[in-house]
This record gives C-alpha cells, structure tokens and sequence, in this order.
C-alpha cells in the first residue's frame, strides 16, 4: 500500500506542476493578446505532445530497467523514410509500409537488447552505437527528403475530433495499453524488478535479460510510430526529422520530470504524459510570446533541475524515516525489493 501511495504522490506531483504551468501560461499569454484556451491553441499543444509523448513512453521502458536509448531519433528519421519509400504516394501500400516499418523498428530494439542485455554493454553506449550506425547509413544513402504519403495517410497527422489531434488520441490509446502492460503482466512486474535491483531479480529466478529486450524493441517501435506520424504530417521521409527534434534527450528528460528513476526500478507512464505535456505547454507559451530559442533550453534545464532536485529530496526524507523506525523498533525494515516488485 505505501509502495501505490507513493508513487501516486510523484504522479500528483507533476499533475500539480502542470496546471500551475498552464495557470502561468495562460497569464502570460494574454499579456499579448492572446488566449490560452483557444482551440487553435489547444490543438498547437496536442499536437506538439503526440511525437515526443510516443517516443516517451518507450523511453519509459527501457530506463525503468535502467537502461537508455540514445538510438531513437534515428529510428523515427529511418521509419519516416522506410514508410514514404514504401508507400509512393499510393493508398494500397500503406498497410505493407506500416508493417515493414514496424518490423525494421523491432528488429533494431531486438538488436539494441541483445547488446544491453546480452553482451552486457551499457545502454547508453550500446545505443549510441547503433544510433550513429543508423545516421551514418541515413546520411550516406539520402541527401534529402525521399519517398511520397498518400493523402489518406496524411489525414492521420492533419484531421482531429474539434480541438484534439487524431495523433493525440492514439498516442494517450497506446499510454493506456503501456500502462496496463506494466500494471497487469508479468514481463512489466519484471522491468521494475530488474531496474530496481538486478541482483536480488537474479537470485530470484528471473531471466534478467527478458525485461530489458522486450523494453528496447518496444521502445523502437514506440519510435517508428513517432516517425510514422511525422511522415504523415511532411508528406515525405526526412533522415534528419528526428535529431532535429532531439527526442533522444527531450524524451529522457520528460521521463524524468515525468518521476522516474533514471536509475530504473520506479515509475509511471502517466507520469511520463504529464512530464511531455509539461513541455508542450513551456514550448508553446515561448513561442507565443516569441522567446529567443536558446532561451527555451534554459528555461526547460530549470524545469529539469528543479523537478529532480524535489523528487531527490522526497526520496531522502523516505530514507530518513524509514530508518529512524528501524532504530526505535517501531517498525520493521521492510523487504529489500517491496518497491521492486511493483
């Protein structure tokens, strides 16, 4: 029961940060003449949380079993181009370009897994090196954007239900399966087992290497969607759509503004959507107001800082009480994994 509470608290957490975000936005915004809640308004929002929310959420996975993906960015630019070259502008093609992109997607998290996991290489070396192999081939084949989307597949990115984006929608459908995915199976018990304590997780019985390749295919994939929809919204393949975005370190940093761990072990999805469209919102209020854009990386490096430093210190205060009960044998100590095995 306290393991629930307390994570709920880091969720509430960022909950309360974004409304008081959005409270300030709102101010801010009619100082120039303009209204927050607007549906154009709205729908700019919604619409600059769908990309790096699906690029979250596999974040999510793979640093709860203290890992990282630094590939991502490169994924979305090559699922960009695989599925525009394979469509051609034809509606007919589609599906196959769908699921080749899916596939190529998972092939790459298969591989990025099988390095973590099975050649024991740190994540955040292994996935730089099959992210710089992915750019290196990105730029080597293309010079420029390829490949064409037929205009049933851009109704995707461009068509909305009022003020809410299609992508959005789909976007919070596949938040809502991730997250019973954690909460309901045994393979997600076992990614905040092995994030949280690999060793215990061992001797324990369980196969250590299962979680951490399952999170970094379904983190590829959770990028190929991200490329998917920003194929549908160019029209074409780019190879350089996802490190322009920077979705490899903007999407660690609202996993972490989001209350997880970067050290694995703890955390929440719905956190994670509450950390994006923290940024969402930042990013829209500056542009709004025209903010220099070197100005925003300052502005979200507070933002970052600031959230890791509340979440640190709630975590010590924890400690704190945990052992002044153990030392007045008021309270026992409780099990080494008890917020593990959540």
């Amino acid at each position: 029961m306290t393991t629930r509470r307390l994570r709920l608290d880091n969720t509430v957490i960022v909950l309360f940060a974004l409304i008081g975000v959005i409270i300030i936005g709102a101010v801010l915004v009619s100082t120039v003449g303009r209204n927050f809640f607007s549906d154009g308004n709205i729908r700019d929002i919604l619409t600059g949380m769908s990309v790096l929310g699906f690029v979250a959420i596999g974040q999510t996975l793979v640093i709860l079993c203290a890992s990282l993906d630094l590939s991502v960015p490169y994924v979305v630019s090559l699922s960009s181009l695989i599925a525009a070259e394979t469509m051609q502008g034809r509606q007919e093609n589609i599906l196959w370009a769908v699921i080749l992109t899916l596939l190529v997607a998972a092939a790459i998290g298969l591989a990025n897994g099988v390095i973590v996991a099975g050649l024991k290489v740190n994540g955040f070396i292994a996935t730089l090196g099959v992210g710089l192999i992915i750019k290196g081939y990105l730029a080597t084949e293309y010079k420029g954007t390829a490949g064409s989307v037929p205009w049933e597949f851009q109704l995707v990115g461009a068509s909305g239900l009022g003020p809410v984006p299609i992508s959005t929608i789909i976007m919070v459908g596949l938040a809502v399966l991730v997250a019973l995915f954690l909460r309901k199976t045994r393979t997600g018990h076992h990614m905040f087992a092995v994030g949280g304590n690999p060793a215990v997780s061992r001797l324990s019985g369980l196969r250590t290497w299962q979680p951490v390749v399952v999170a970094h295919v379904m983190c590829s994939v959770m990028a190929a969607l991200a490329g998917l929809l920003l194929a549908s919204r160019l029209g074409v393949g780019s190879p350089t759509v996802g490190s322009q975005g920077g979705y490899d370190l903007l999407s660690i940093a609202a996993v972490v503004l989001g209350g997880t761990l970067l050290l694995g072990g703890r955390g929440s999805i719905w956190g994670t959507i509450g950390g994006v469209a923290i940024f969402a919102v930042l990013d829209n209020v500056m542009s709004v107001m025209q903010v220099n854009p070197f100005l925003k990386d300052v502005v979200r490096g507070i933002v970052i800082v600031a959230a890791v430093a509340i979440y640190t210190g709630r975590a010590i205060e924890r400690r704190r009480a945990r052992f002044s009960k153990d030392a007045s044998g008021s309270a026992g100590t409780p099990p080494v994994d008890a917020e593990v095995a959540r």
